[in-house]
């Protein structure tokens, strides 16, 4: 048995690496967001809603459609039930007297079966036109859905590329703040520099040691929000294969601008012109309760006597009957309750119109600020970039005149604070141009076009 439980095991774990090899491990932006759109969770969620909506669409529908149901009855009278008869019906039987009887035997079984169609019915011809709205809704639903993994992806891997930049940079500062440290060490223990040149240095290099270590940590964790959005395991071995600069080229795009804004393409607007075919329908379905309903229905069943177990193969009794009938309901009065449902109905279809009038006038303001953001974020990356140069070459002569004793430790160390600070407003400045285009992008909707 020893030899047999170690295959199984080795089975087993070939199967596991297997099983691991099929997830992908590294993710370019654009591969990410189609990885995203299968698996995430979210949008897995959307793909059964929309199955759903199209059960659910059946489903209606079949309401309408013959309907067959059977029933099987069978009864024992354990104490059978009597019934009197005047004695004087009976020959010979003397009047004002009576004589109990049983009818029909003990046991008996009965099997019916009923087919029922609908003819006419007011609700379901609104339920069924209503279908198409729900699926739409459905359909624009799980568009919104997308819209937001892409966001959240964009998001998550723009972060993620963040805290790993963060880190290298931080890396390159701890060196050469370390090598000016031991530098200027060097020039105090020799009597030609002084120990507040040391001191500031060492607040620099301990200030940016804590950095890094935070860094580290929420690089970490940025993986791992980012293999949950992906809908991979939390601890899975991601690698992104772009770098920020890599993203903001790709993301840097001013055409964008220029794409005409269609309220019909905005996943929002569809969403809100769905609520008002809702409530359309629902107004509908109010009116057609004062509508009478029309069914018709035929069965066939059979009765048979006796005992079931013995019943079968037995001489005894059994009788057929049918049935063709039709059933009308005409709604006559309700104390207007039918009438209060209706009004109720109108008020809130009356409402649903003007909450698309208020999304319109939204959705025109959220694209022009939208647009001025996606703007703002070009112009403050180009600044950013530009600023970034510039703190480099003040820091790089300072740290020249420090060394050449015409600067002081505080003029170094302030402009490594400067160059510190130009550098995590690049790397932001790079952030937002990629999250401000996504959401202009969705706002937009281009691909709808």
């Amino acid at each position: 048995m020893q030899p047999l439980r170690l295959f199984v095991l080795a089975l087993l774990l070939v199967s596991i690496g297997r099983a691991q090899e099929e997830l992908p491990t590294s993710f370019s932006l654009e591969r990410a967001i189609a990885f995203a759109l299968e698996n995430n969770y979210s949008a897995i969620n959307a793909d059964r809603d929309l199955i759903d909506a199209q059960k659910q669409k059946w489903e209606v529908i079949a309401d309408g459609l013959p309907q067959i149901n059977g029933n099987i009855n069978y009864q024992d009278q354990l104490i059978q039930p009597v019934s009197l008869i005047p004695g004087d019906f009976f020959p010979g039987g003397e009047p004002g007297t009576f004589v109990p009887i049983i009818f029909g035997p003990p046991r008996s079984t009965a099997a019916t079966a009923t087919l029922r169609q609908q003819i006419f019915d007011g609700s379901y011809i609104v339920g069924v036109q209503a279908t198409k709205a729900f699926l739409s809704y459905s359909a624009n639903n799980k568009e919104k859905t997308q819209q937001e993994v892409r966001k959240a992806v964009v998001e998550s891997y723009g972060n993620a590329l963040l805290s790993r930049e963060s880190t290298e940079i931080l890396k390159r500062n701890i060196a050469a703040v370390e090598k000016n440290l031991y530098e200027t060490e060097k020039l105090y223990e020799n009597g030609l520099g002084e120990e507040e040149n040391v001191e500031q240095l060492q607040i620099t290099l301990a200030t940016l040691k804590n950095a890094l270590n935070s860094n580290e940590r929420l690089q970490t964790i940025t993986l791992q929000m980012f293999n949950v959005v992906m809908g991979l395991p939390l601890d899975h071995p991601t690698e992104l294969t772009q770098s920020l600069d890599d993203l903001v080229a790709q993301e840097t795009q001013p055409q964008l601008l220029e794409t005409e804004f269609l309220l019909e393409n905005n996943t929002d607007y569809k969403l809100v012109v769905n609520l008002n075919e809702q409530r359309y329908y629902e107004w509908k379905l109010a009116r057609s309760r004062a509508l009478p309903t029309l069914d018709a229905f035929i069965n066939y069943g059979w009765t048979e006597f006796g005992d079931p177990i013995t019943i079968l193969g037995s001489d005894q009794q059994g009788f057929d009957a049918s049935i063709l009938g039709f059933d009308l309901n005409i709604p006559i009065f309700s104390s207007l309750k039918r009438s209060a449902s209706t009004q109720r109905a109108k008020i809130a279809l009356e409402k649903a119109k003007t909450e698309l009038e208020e999304a319109e006038q939204m959705l025109k303001l959220k694209h022009k600020q939208a647009r001025s953001d996606y703007i703002l974020a070009i112009e403050s990356y180009e600044t950013s970039k530009e600023n970034l140069s510039l703190a480099e070459r003040i820091e790089k002569k300072n740290e020249i005149k420090y060394a050449e004793g015409i600067a002081s430790s505080f003029d170094l160390r302030q402009a490594q604070s400067q160059l510190y600070t130009a550098q995590g407003e690049y790397l932001q400045a790079m952030i937002d141009v990629i999250n401000r285009k996504t959401e202009l992008e969705n706002i937009l909707n281009p691909s709808e076009e």
